[in-house]
């Protein structure tokens, strides 16, 4: 297989210019449309059948299998003509969305069938001619991002989005011989296994760093006399306190009017429970001014404490290594930090999400009170061994932080990749 750069270029399309031999064709003209399976609530299970019923749930965002999904199954007594069972190298796209647009018209690609599979009303299959198209070509190039963007305009709704078939099939493709679809399907496959793999030892750590946190809260390290608490086993040298019994305060917070140009754009960091996204914060989600800070509900939590979400994304938490102002949906736990570690804090309540979420309150949006999240029961270590916890599942952490960097670096070349090779800017020459 041989890379080379293309300069040979046609006139200019409806797409832009394509190699010279490339065709434009329209969604419409190289494939029919099969809607799926309309079923009723009462003929589909969780347990398992011999029909596994494939849903909306099983796309990931932007298109592809969701491995780890929920399966469903239809019920053995349920008849399901033919047309609606998907075999090998059969194609599908997704005909609503209640996901902001991130599954609307993406693509999954049948890989392979184990048993019976059955696919639902809210997926459409594409039926086309095997001779002229590669079913794995046409999933990549639905996955494409920008047939991606022109797909989530062909969506129509509010609250539930549904696709317009009519305006998909109309939607203009390039499509070179099927020899260089096949060549560029090997290419990007190869790229797709690496990142398997990657996910794979993702996966694998994530479990590990699982089983180590609930080992290290409950047992310890190098301990052999153990006691029963209200909190389970923990060693007979531990304490079980309440949080508020190694903090000096549970401080709110809350939203500067985005109205008001006098609160926003200058230097004093201020987040909301979506800026959490690992186990430390660094910098703002946005900037606010010393009015937005003085004249709304939101407080500075002084750095080296503990960010909770109490309101979205209930159970998260992070330390916060700079001075910052917080929203509604967080609280700052200021840690008496003769008493108690933020790094081994943070693996508690990380630990303890279940229970943060069943202690929340409300009906369409629940939080957790203050006093509430003060009452939580919690192990206490000495410092040093919190210290040794807390370094051991950091470390487990950064390990799993730089593989997932090393999956996101992955899949940023495979985008490049799929740019190039599929718009022929790089041709892929097959012997």
């Amino acid at each position: 297989m041989i890379f080379y750069k293309e300069t040979n270029f046609g006139d200019e399309t409806v797409i832009g210019r394509i190699p010279m031999g490339w065709k434009v064709v329209r969604i419409g003209e190289i494939c029919e449309f099969k809607r799926g399976f309309s079923y009723r609530s009462d003929q589909i299970t969780q347990d398992m059948r011999n029909t596994r019923f494939f849903t909306i749930n099983d796309y990931e965002k932007e298109g592809g299998f969701k491995q780890n999904g929920e399966r469903l199954y239809l019920r053995d007594e349920v008849n399901v003509d033919s047309d609606f069972i998907l075999n090998k190298d059969d194609v599908l796209i997704a005909n609503t969305d209640m996901s902001r647009g991130f599954i609307i018209g993406a693509p999954i690609h049948i890989e392979n069938v184990e048993g019976k599979l059955v696919y639902s009303m809210d997926s459409t299959k594409l039926i086309f001619d095997e001779n002229e198209i590669d079913g794995k070509f046409l999933f990549y190039l639905l996955k494409h991002e920008k047939v991606r963007r022109k797909m989530k305009t062909f969506a129509q709704g509010t609250n539930v989005l549904h696709l317009n078939h009519e305006l998909v099939k109309s939607l203009r493709i390039p499509l070179p011989s099927l020899s260089e679809q096949r060549g560029i399907v090997g290419v990007l496959g190869v790229v797709d296994s690496v990142i398997a793999k990657t996910g794979e030892v993702i996966a694998k750590t994530e479990r590990l760093k699982k089983g180590l946190m609930q080992t290290l809260l409950t047992r310890g390290i190098g301990h052999k006399e153990y006691k029963q608490t209200p909190i389970g086993t923990t060693p007979k040298t531990w304490e079980v306190v309440r949080l508020q019994d190694v903090s000096f305060d549970f401080i709110g917070g809350g939203t500067p009017s985005t109205s008001n140009p006098d609160y926003w754009d200058e230097d004093i960091a201020w987040m909301t429970s979506a800026h959490i996204n690992g186990r430390i914060v660094t910098s703002g989600q946005k900037y606010i001014t010393k009015k937005g800070l003085e004249e709304s509900a939101t407080h500075l939590i002084p750095k080296d404490n503990l960010l909770v979400a109490t309101r979205v994304g209930i159970g998260k938490a992070a330390i916060n290594k700079i001075d910052i102002a917080i929203s509604q949906d967080l609280t700052g736990v200021i840690i008496n930090k003769d008493k108690a570690l933020p790094d081994f804090l943070y693996w508690v309540i990380i630990n303890n999400e279940k229970r943060l979420k069943s202690i929340a309150q409300g009906s369409t949006i629940k939080g957790i009170l203050r006093e509430d999240l003060g009452r939580l029961l919690i192990p206490k270590p000495p410092l040093p061994e919190q210290k040794e916890i807390a370094d051991v599942l950091s470390t487990a952490d950064k390990k799993l932080e730089l593989e997932k960097a090393e999956k996101a670096r992955l899949e940023n070349i495979k985008r490049g990749l799929m740019d190039l090779l599929l718009t022929g800017k790089i041709r892929v020459k097959v012997d």
